[in-house]
């Protein structure tokens, strides 16, 4: 094979030695820059692969805060709605409660003014009881043609004005059906009653119905004289225009 070799030039020994120190280069290259190599690629490639999972992981943690940020902000604007809707709530009962306390204030007014009006008118009435009272004398005098004493003039007044006589309702009588026990009654005058008036008809009305009623006392200057007595529905009149109607009705 040498021979072989000699005859096509080759020089046999330095070929051999060429290859073995080929195989020795490999080898040296294999053990000292070929493993390094791939494990500088494996490190990169890994390195890589986790700077891929990283930056999934990243893409991932912001897609999870911009939903919950997503979510705030909806509940948010929902909290907000909410407490707008209350608040509207709350300023239509306020405007609610503040009408009604209007009007309700405006009817205590109405109603204090009323009252005051009639207190009022109820004084100037009671002022004007004794020329009213001298008035009816005179008229009475000049209609029996004589003079009555002091006494007689006061019972003649009281009567009048009052609707009693002897401590009674006249126009009431014994037998006079009043309903169910304790009923209100509702006393009309044509001026305001003294207290002892009052206490007069308070006293036989009371004996009558029982003393549980309960007797509140109106003034009307339209009657003219004498009561009207109410009773829960029931109506007895005993004033004067009342008189003066039917005998107007009569005639007609």
């Amino acid at each position: 094979m040498g021979d072989a070799l000699t005859s096509m030039g080759i020089n046999g020994p330095f070929l051999i030695s060429q290859i073995v120190n080929f195989l020795i280069l490999f080898v040296v290259m294999a053990v000292f820059l070929w493993k390094p190599l791939m494990r500088n690629l494996d490190e990169r490639r890994q390195m890589l692969e986790k700077e891929k999972k990283d930056a999934a992981d990243l893409a991932e943690e912001r897609a999870n805060i911009a939903a919950e940020r997503e979510r705030v902000l909806e509940q948010a604007r929902g909290e907000a709605n909410k407490i707008t809707a209350e608040a509207r709530e709350r300023a239509k009962t306020l405007a609610k409660q503040s009408a009604q306390k209007m009007r309700q204030k405006e009817a205590e007014i109405l109603a204090q003014a009323r009252q005051e009006a009639e207190e009022e008118r109820n004084r100037i009435l009671g002022e004007m009881r004794g020329q009213v009272t001298a008035l009816a004398i005179a008229a009475a005098q000049r209609i029996i043609g004589e003079t009555l004493d002091e006494q007689r003039q006061q019972d003649l007044v009281e009567s009048f004005f009052s609707g009693t006589r002897a401590g009674h309702v006249e126009m009431l009588a014994e037998e006079t059906d009043f309903g169910p026990a304790g009923a209100p009654v509702t006393i009309t005058s044509a001026l305001p009653l003294t207290k002892e008036q009052q206490t007069t008809i308070q006293r036989d009305l009371t004996a009558r119905l029982g003393e549980e009623s309960t007797l509140t006392f109106q003034v009307d200057p339209q009657i003219l004289g004498g009561l009207v007595v109410r009773v829960s529905n029931q109506v007895m009149d005993g004033s004067v225009a009342g008189q003066l109607e039917q005998l107007h009705q009569s005639l007609a």
